[in-house]
C-alpha cells in the first residue's frame, strides 16, 4: 500500500485514522495483556472475547489498540458498526442530543426522536402496508417482544424456529436458538411451546427451495399444527448459524403458508438488516414481506437500540403498557439511529455493500478454486462466509477454522467464526472499509489458510 493509500480515510466516514494494518508489537502487546489480566480478575468468566486487544480507537476499516497496533476490521463488532465507527454524522447527532437530555423514559414523557425513528422504520422496512414500530434495547429484547405481540394477536402460543437459527441469550431467545454451546448449555429449563423445523441448507441438504419448504411445512403441520401456531421466526440468512443462504423459493413458500394459516411470519433481520446484504433488508433479497421484522445491531451506529416493526393491526394487538421498557428508545440512541439511517439511505452504502460483496466473493472463490478445504463460499453483499471442510468427506472442520481465525488475528486481521459446527468464517467488514485494506485482509486470510 502506498503512503497516500495508507492515509486515506474511507469515503463514507469515520475518524481520521491511518487506514493501514500495522503490527507494532505481537498481539497481544503488553498494554493489551495488562487489560486482559484486569478483565480476568474483574469480569465474569462467561464474557469471552475474540481479539486479545485493548481498543482505543476505530474507524474506516481499522481497530487501533493501546500498543499501537492497527488491525483490519472484518467483523464490525458483529455487524454493528456498518456505517463505520464514530461516523461524523452519528457523532454530531449524539453530541447534540447529549447536550439536550440523555433520558426521560419515553413511557413517562415522550420525545420526537423516538417517533421519528419509528416513522423511518415504518418507511424503510419491506412492504407498503400500514406499519407501526416499538423500540427496545437489544436484538434479544426485540425478538422476545415480537413473540409477545404475535401471541397476543393470534391468541395462540406455539412458535416455530429453525435449525441453525440464533435469536439471543435470554431465556425465551435461548429456546429459539438452535446451538447448545456456548449459548444454551446448562442454562435451562427454557420457555415452553417452542418447536424447531428444518432449514434450507443447500450445501448440505441438496434440496430445492420448494422441496425444503415442503419438508419444513410437513414437520410444522405434523408436530405443531397451524391451529396452535402463533408465529414462525427465521433469519432470512442465518447469522451465527453459518451465514446459510436458503435455496430460492424456500422463504416465499413459508410466507405463503403462514398467510394462509393465520400464522405471523417474523423476519429476524438483526444481523442482516441495514444495507448489510446489498439491500436495505435481506427480505428484499428474497422478495418477501414479513408481518413483523426485528432489527438491532447496525441500526444506530454502535449505540444500543432495537425495534419491532410490523403490520399495524398486529403491532396494535397489545394493551397499553404491554410493550416498553425503561431504556427502550433512549433519546441518544434514537439520535444515532436517525443519523445512521440517513447515511444508509443517502451516502451510497447499499451500493457499497454490493461492491464489498463482489470483492469478497471473487477473492474467496479464487482461494476455494485452489484449496478444497473451502467447501462453499456464500452470502449476499457485505455478508459473506467461507465454510471449511475435510475435502475427503465434506465433514465440517472446526479445528482448521479456529486455526485460520487465530492466525489472522495474530497478523492483525479481526475475523469472526460461526456456524453450528464451528467451521465457518464470516466476513462482516464495515461498509466504510477501503478496497485496498479489504484486499490486504483477504491476503492475510489466504496466507493463514496456506499455513494451517
Amino acid at each position: 500500500m502506498s503512503a497516500a493509500e495508507t492515509l486515506t480515510v474511507a469515503p463514507v466516514g469515520g475518524p481520521t485514522l491511518p487506514q493501514e494494518r500495522k503490527l507494532a508489537t505481537a498481539i497481544p502487546g503488553p498494554k493489551s495483556a495488562e487489560l486482559l489480566a484486569r478483565k480476568s480478575a474483574a469480569v465474569a468468566a462467561g464474557v469471552g472475547h475474540t481479539a486479545p486487544v485493548h481498543t482505543i480507537a476505530a474507524g474506516g476499516g481499522v481497530i487501533v489498540d493501546a500498543d499501537g497496533n492497527s488491525l483490519i476490521d472484518l467483523g464490525s463488532g458483529i455487524a454493528v458498526t456498518s456505517v463505520g465507527n464514530s461516523h461524523p454524522k452519528v457523532v454530531a447527532a449524539v453530541q447534540e442530543q447529549v447536550a439536550q437530555f440523555t433520558h426521560t423514559c419515553f413511557m413517562v414523557s415522550p420525545y420526537e426522536s423516538y417517533v421519528a425513528v419509528a416513522e423511518a422504520l415504518n418507511r424503510v422496512t419491506p412492504g407498503d402496508h400500514e406499519k407501526k414500530s416499538a423500540l427496545f434495547n437489544s436484538g434479544a429484547e426485540a425478538v422476545e417482544n415480537a413473540i409477545k405481540i404475535a401471541r397476543k394477536f393470534t391468541k395462540k402460543q406455539a412458535v416455530v424456529a429453525f435449525d441453525h437459527g440464533y435469536h439471543g441469550r435470554t431465556n425465551l431467545t435461548m429456546a429459539l436458538t438452535a446451538k447448545a454451546m456456548p449459548y444454551k448449555s446448562g442454562f435451562g429449563p427454557f420457555a415452553s411451546e417452542i418447536y424447531r423445523a428444518p432449514l434450507s441448507y443447500p450445501f448440505r441438504d441438496g434440496l430445492s427451495g420448494a422441496d425444503a419448504a415442503k419438508k419444513a411445512i410437513s414437520v410444522i403441520e405434523k408436530q405443531v399444527g397451524a391451529d396452535n401456531l402463533a408465529a414462525i421466526i427465521i433469519e432470512p440468512i442465518q447469522g451465527e448459524g453459518g451465514f446459510i443462504v436458503p435455496a430460492d423459493g424456500f422463504l416465499p413458500a413459508l410466507v405463503e403458508w403462514a398467510r394462509a394459516n393465520d400464522v405471523v411470519f417474523i423476519a429476524d433481520e438483526i444481523q442482516t438488516g441495514f444495507a448489510r446484504t446489498g439491500e436495505m433488508f435481506a427480505s428484499d433479497v428474497f422478495g418477501i414481506v414479513p408481518d413483523l421484522i426485528t432489527t438491532a445491531k447496525g441500526i444506530a451506529g454502535g449505540l444500543p437500540l432495537a425495534a419491532v416493526t410490523g403490520r399495524s393491526e398486529i403491532m396494535d394487538a397489545s394493551h397499553a403498557g404491554g410493550l416498553g421498557g425503561t431504556y427502550g428508545g433512549n433519546p441518544v440512541a434514537c439520535a444515532a439511529a436517525l443519523a445512521s439511517i440517513d447515511v444508509f439511505e443517502n451516502d451510497g452504502l447499499i451500493e457499497r455493500a454490493r461492491e464489498i460483496g463482489a470483492i469478497l466473493t471473487s477473492r474467496l472463490t479464487d482461494i476455494q478454486a485452489r484449496d478444497a478445504r473451502i467447501g462453499e463460499v456464500r452470502g449476499h453483499g457485505a455478508m459473506i462466509a467461507a465454510e471449511f471442510v475435510d475435502p475427503e468427506t465434506n465433514e465440517p472442520d472446526a479445528a482448521l477454522t479456529a486455526a485460520v481465525a487465530k492466525a489472522c488475528i495474530a497478523q492483525g486481521v479481526v475475523v469472526l467464526t460461526c456456524g453450528t459446527y464451528g467451521n465457518v468464517i464470516r466476513f462482516l467488514p464495515p461498509l466504510s472499509i477501503p478496497d485496498a485494506l479489504l484486499h490486504e485482509g483477504l491476503d492475510v486470510v489466504a496466507a493463514a489458510l496456506d499455513a494451517a
